[in-house]
């Protein structure tokens, strides 16, 4: 049964997409579920995804065992079955993805984070990427690192769609809103058909608020006090005041002439980490129309249990209102510089982290399947 609050959000204009994959969702037909009760219309994954699914369940055993027998290597082997995963939730979105004119029903896979300094690399992974899975509904992740921007440019002009991710400040955000106008240039000077490419642009949300609120306990004023929980969604709201500005004007218009789409904002890392907030809070507060937003799990059925069924825009028209919190954010002491650098190493670390998690536990499973 349709879940009426998910589709009165469905209604506003956000694209509810889920965070997470594994092969077990994909065979009980829980995945086709969300699709049809919660309108979830895309999946994003990431390498703690992974690392979560391989080290939990029997699903992978068949497939492991057959890349022992093999002799395959563990890269190898954690590439065929994140491919595996990703091209089958791809074909369970398809009609989504056509329904939606390619907007949606998209599913997202990240290139070896271990590359993320690393343009050339970068970019050549984007494109096995792409070929590997062979689905025209894949978002190839690749982290909006400094080195990453090239990498993104040059992959969009291959006519590879792209999910860039990792997203912490609007000025990085800005970049990376430049890069993708360059790539769909090049693309539309490489003679690529510009309205089968698409990408959407992942703005993380709560961590934001958990290291700022870390920076504001320590400083611990009333005023710096009274910001606790405010940087996530204000930081939002600039961003989505950035995408307006930067997707009108001839430059857009030019490309939107040749069937391109708009790089939608994605806000990403929406799962409440604070349990002195509303566990709905970093969807509620960002409802805008043309925006995705990725949820775990527990965020989505949370909405759908106590969320609005008549969401309103918070957004549009707030970016004057978040500049105010950003100004008083530095007016307390808070370096929002360091802050996003910060936010950044860690994000590249953290999935560095969990990658080798995912290498050790497949290489875990080929040893066993071999014993």
């Amino acid at each position: 049964m349709s879940n009426e609050r998910l589709a009165g959000l469905a209604a506003a204009g956000v694209s509810i997409w889920l965070d997470d994959l594994s092969r077990e969702r994909l065979r009980s037909g829980n995945l086709q579920a969300l699709i049809t009760d919660s309108h979830v219309v895309g999946v994003t994954t990431n390498p703690t995804i992974f690392a979560g699914a391989l080290a939990n369940g029997e699903a992978y055993d068949e497939q492991v065992r057959e890349l022992a027998a093999r002799n395959a290597s563990v890269d190898d082997a954690v590439r065929e079955i994140t491919v595996a995963d990703v091209a089958h939730a791809c074909d369970v979105f398809r009609s989504t993805f056509e329904g939606s004119g390619g907007v949606d029903g998209r599913v997202s896979l990240e290139v070896d984070p271990r590359l993320a300094r690393d343009t050339d690399a970068t970019f050549a992974e984007a494109v096995d990427l792409w070929k590997a899975v062979d689905r025209p509904n894949l978002y190839v992740k690749i982290p909006a690192t400094q080195e990453g921007m090239a990498a993104i440019t040059r992959a969009l002009g291959e006519g590879v769609s792209i999910n860039v991710t990792l997203i912490f400040s609007v000025e990085r955000y800005r970049a990376v809103m430049a890069a993708f106008l360059d790539g769909m240039e090049q693309a539309s000077a490489n003679g690529q058909n510009l309205a089968s490419i698409t990408s959407v642009a992942s703005f993380f949300v709560s961590r934001v608020d958990t290291e700022i609120d870390k920076r504001l306990d320590a400083l611990g004023t009333d005023e710096a006090l009274a910001l606790r929980g405010k940087a996530g969604v204000a930081n939002s709201r600039l961003a989505y005041a950035a995408f307006e500005e930067v997707f009108s004007g001839p430059r857009w218009e030019a490309l939107a002439a040749q069937g391109a789409k708009k790089q939608r904002p994605l806000w990403a890392s929406t799962g409440v980490k604070n349990p002195d907030y509303p566990d709905t809070l970093y969807v509620t507060e960002l409802v805008v129309a043309d925006t995705v937003n990725t949820m775990p799990e527990k965020t989505l059925q949370a909405y759908g249990d106590h969320g609005d069924t008549q969401p309103a825009d918070l957004v549009t028209g707030t970016g004057a209102a978040a500049q105010e919190v950003f100004d008083a954010l530095e007016r307390a002491g808070i370096d929002l510089t360091d802050v996003f650098l910060v936010l950044e190493n860690e994000g590249v670390d953290k999935f560095d982290k969990s990658w080798a998690e995912l290498l050790e536990t497949v290489k875990g499973q080929l040893d066993g399947a071999t014993s």
